[in-house]
């Protein structure tokens, strides 16, 4: 017959464990505490910091873009955090032109007058592919 002679603790509070010998939490709130810290003190996972490169590029591309469309200098955005590898889908023009969006925000790098800008324009009904 297998008998414990530890005694069992919550992993998140250490309170004492009743019940299942194979128990880890005493409750709901430990173990979701617990789980949280351990996501918390663990490297950010490929998927997250993607995630999280897209909200921002939207959120800057909404920001300069109030009006439907803009010229903006590259420099500026890339200051705030912009990475123009991130990006949602594409479309291309009639001209040949292929601008990336983030959603419902699409860009154009472009060099006019020597400098590097980007070209910022709404997604629009037109632009579906059939």
């Amino acid at each position: 017959m297998f008998t414990m002679n530890k005694e069992l603790q919550c992993l998140e509070c250490e309170k004492k464990l009743e019940g299942r010998s194979d128990k880890r939490f005493c409750d709901p709130y430990c173990k979701s505490a617990y789980h949280y810290k351990k996501s918390q003190s663990e490297a950010p996972k490929f998927y997250v910091k993607v995630q999280q490169q897209l909200k921002l590029n939207r959120k800057i591309l909404k920001e300069y873009n109030k009006a439907g469309k803009a010229t903006v200098r590259a420099s500026v955005l890339l200051e705030n955090g912009f990475n123009p590898n991130f990006f949602t889908h594409y479309w291309k023009n009639k001209k040949g032109d292929v601008y990336l969006f983030v959603f419902e925000y699409g860009f154009l790098k472009r060099k006019e007058n020597e400098k590097e800008k980007f070209v910022l324009i709404l997604w629009q009904e037109y632009m579906k592919t059939k």
